[in-house]
């Protein structure tokens, strides 16, 4: 059995990897999907990341389609209580925004297109400062005393803001954010590591990092003189071009030979080792790619690997 982690000051245990939810009704349709969901938890996955918006860029699509598939099987498989459900508020084009009655609206939404009388996280998806962070955490507050929300997180916020919440739940003893999701991986580290990080540890918050496979640059498919089938290639090719990616694609080579590893599963556990992290995110469009992720549960690098790694990417 994985040890679960803990996530920040919160009852809540997860899986080491979260499994992004953002190609459900996109690139993975619904069969797909619950393929895709059915490979991770069989694995002892139980931490399922998505947001209101996905999949509202998709032509036809209006936003809440990765939920709504979600929804479905947890209905079909009947094991609500088994997974840890996050999904995200602000960014979906009928509920933007984090004013106090987007949240609420957007929350009721949530909750019936999940089909489930309670969200266990809830993430502002992007920080709306237009609105002071006093509404936003009132608001929230009040979906966590209403027991539709288990916890609250914040994604994409300044240190500044995030600090600003923190110390408005703590003054008037409301709801206070025990996650974050930043966009980190190895070839992104100062959209994290800095301020915002440092902001985190101090609070004793928990990162569940996206992007964490660089639009899946970081799974080694991407190689000079390749070309790669995928809605996110071209974003994923353009590290190719830099010498930090080169660097860290050959440091992720020489590690994944020496342990017998998928690429991606150590860019994962190198990941999963940074202070403050919890749980990296990482998405499957196919039950081939399920493997290398929850993989990362498994391994744990050692400290001249992590340091290897670490060096290249900097």
């Amino acid at each position: 059995m994985t040890s679960l982690r803990k996530l920040g000051s919160s009852d809540l245990q997860v899986f080491p990897l979260a499994l992004g939810g953002n190609v459900f009704g996109w690139t993975a349709d619904e069969a797909q999907s619950f393929a895709v969901l059915d490979a991770y938890s069989a694995a002892g996955g139980n931490f399922v990341d998505t947001a209101d918006a996905y999949s509202a860029w998709v032509p036809g699509n209006e936003g809440g389609e990765s939920e709504t598939v979600i929804g479905k099987w947890l209905a079909a498989r009947s094991n609500r209580s088994d997974i840890v459900v996050a999904t995200k508020v602000g960014a979906h084009p009928a509920y933007k925004g984090l004013s106090a009655a987007t949240i609420k609206s957007a929350a009721e939404e949530s909750l019936r297109r999940l089909g489930t009388d309670h969200i266990d996280l809830y993430y502002t998806h992007f920080d709306d400062e237009t609105v002071p962070v006093e509404e936003i955490i009132t608001a929230l507050d009040q979906l966590v005393k209403e027991g539709k929300v288990r916890e609250i997180a914040a994604s994409n916020i300044s240190p500044e803001r995030l600090q600003a919440s923190l110390d408005f739940s703590e003054r008037e003893g409301l709801a206070r954010y025990i996650a974050l999701q930043p966009h980190y991986n190895l070839v992104s580290r100062d959209t994290y590591e800095g301020a915002l990080q440092e902001t985190a540890a101090r609070a004793g918050l928990a990162a569940v990092p996206y992007s964490a496979l660089a639009s899946g640059f970081l799974t080694g498919k991407y190689r000079p003189g390749t070309s790669v089938e995928s809605a996110r290639a071209e974003k994923a090719g353009g590290h190719l071009e830099t010498e930090r990616g080169q660097k860290v694609l050959a440091a992720l080579d020489k590690v994944a030979r020496e342990r017998d590893a998928e690429v991606a599963t150590v860019a994962l556990a190198w990941l999963a080792a940074r202070p403050t992290v919890a749980a990296p995110i990482a998405s499957a469009r196919t039950v081939e790619q399920v493997p290398a992720l929850v993989a990362v549960a498994g391994l744990q690098l050692t400290g001249q690997e992590l340091a290897e790694l670490t060096e290249a990417s900097a």
